[in-house]
């Protein structure tokens, strides 16, 4: 991974919702410390998204090496098929399905179109379709069916690990006690010294989903660091979308054979 290079895709996996006619979920929950791990996986797993299709504006604040620049976009899904962001303007658009990522980008006349390889090498995790959909819309990166898991709690949170955690990528995953949506998914790989921590700050309810409203992802390598914050200014779900999307003729492709 190469925090650097990050920037170059934020535009591209994250995102999700809010709306001003949707409610925010209070987190007020209380902690039960009989809960077992196949109990928390399973009310997870009651709590996953039902809708056919999302629209949001989502306004995201990315800081880097002390530099700081924000973006508003234009998200429209359609859940396990397609996620397409749209900058202002359309200067900037990507669209991802199962078997592919693209953008392209009208200031710099660049395009990318690609597999995941660029998104699992940047993030330092294998990334599918199903990896991306979930970290946008505040549901576990992984199959908790797959593996064995320990549970245990802090203050608010339950907190879920696999039984027996890998030296190469150990895992995290904190739970709310009020909706049972993620508070936090928290990844290191100490051997490579990197870090991947997704916070769900708030979220709302939305025709009866509990949908993210602010996300904070932080990435680090080595001493470098990468901030995203997002901020999720309105959310339609359920709704008939187009998915327009044409790589402009001329434009030179990107390609990133040295990323790492």
């Amino acid at each position: 991974m190469r925090i650097l290079k990050i920037g170059v895709v934020g535009l591209v996996i994250v995102m999700v919702s809010a709306c001003s006619s949707s409610r925010r979920v209070l987190s007020n929950g209380e902690i039960d410390q009989k809960l077992s791990a196949k109990q928390l996986i399973k009310e997870n797993a009651k709590r996953d998204a039902a809708f056919k299709t999302l629209q949001a504006k989502v306004k995201i604040d990315i800081i880097q090496d002390l530099k700081e620049a924000s973006y508003s976009v234009n998200l429209r899904m359609e859940k396990d098929k397609t996620i397409w962001i749209s900058a202002t303007l359309g200067l900037a658009r990507a669209m991802i399905t199962p078997d592919r990522v693209q953008f392209y980008d009208k200031i710099n006349n660049q395009y990318f179109d690609g597999n995941y390889q660029l998104l699992s090498d940047l993030l330092g995790i294998d990334l599918d379709y199903n990896k991306v959909q979930n970290l946008l819309i505040g549901e576990p990166l992984f199959n908790l069916k797959e593996s064995n898991y320990t549970v245990s709690t802090n203050e608010k949170s339950y907190i879920l690990q696999p039984k027996d955690q890998s030296s190469l990528l150990e895992l995290f995953l904190l739970f709310n006690p009020s909706h049972f949506k993620m508070d936090s998914q928290q990844l290191s790989q100490p051997l490579k010294r990197r870090i991947l921590q997704i916070d769900y700050l708030n979220y709302q309810d939305v025709e009866k989903e509990i949908l993210p409203q602010n996300i904070k992802i932080i990435a680090v390598e080595d001493a470098e660091e990468l901030n995203i914050n997002l901020e999720y200014k309105s959310v339609s779900v359920n709704e008939e979308l187009r998915f327009p999307f044409n790589i402009p003729s001329g434009f030179e492709e990107i390609i990133l054979d040295d990323v790492k």
